[in-house]
């Protein structure tokens, strides 16, 4: 039996794992503690952004992260504001990093 590490547990390793590593992030939208699906927004500062969402594989089971928009800025704010409409619950993790590092590639938060 696996154990589902709660929403708010895994945004606070998240952005402990991010200022480690010097990079800056915030919560701008705070979702529901336990079980709220979790979006990232990463802006590089030059005007450009990208979102990042769950998802699950159909056919593994796996779970990545998958683009949800990418462009400017504007737009990719709009396309989160749209995700928070369908849900409320939704926790919006903002980085702000000129590199575009995120770190969701790395072991421990990929899936």
């Amino acid at each position: 039996m696996s154990a589902r590490l709660t929403a708010d547990f895994w945004v606070r390793a998240y952005l402990a794992r991010l200022q480690q590593a010097g990079i800056p992030a915030f919560i701008a939208e705070k979702g529901d503690p336990t079980a709220g699906a979790v979006l990232v927004k990463l802006a590089t500062l030059d005007g450009r952004a990208t979102a990042y969402q769950r998802s699950f594989d159909l056919m593994t089971g796996d779970r990545a992260w998958v683009v949800l928009a990418e462009g400017d800025e504007a737009g990719v704010d709009a396309a989160v504001a749209r995700q928070k409409g369908f849900d409320p619950d939704l926790w919006v993790v903002e980085i702000e990093d000129r590199a575009g590092r995120h770190l969701l590639d790395e072991p421990g938060l990929s899936g």
